[in-house]
């Protein structure tokens, strides 16, 4: 059940390719959107708040 990978282990671009293919590729755009969304507004609440004039 845990043995070797029959034909061998992936390894290298091997690996990335077998990895897109099952899915991940997705879920670490998703991952890296979210973050990215997080960082965006917690710098958009850091900011200074612009003075009305009037």
């Amino acid at each position: 059940m845990y043995g070797a990978i029959v034909g061998g282990q992936i390894g290298g671009a091997g690996a990335a390719g077998a990895l897109a293919a099952t899915g991940f590729n997705t879920l670490a755009i998703a991952v890296a959107c979210t973050t990215l969304i997080a960082a965006g507004l917690s710098l958009w609440k850091l900011a200074p708040r612009r003075r009305s004039r009037g």
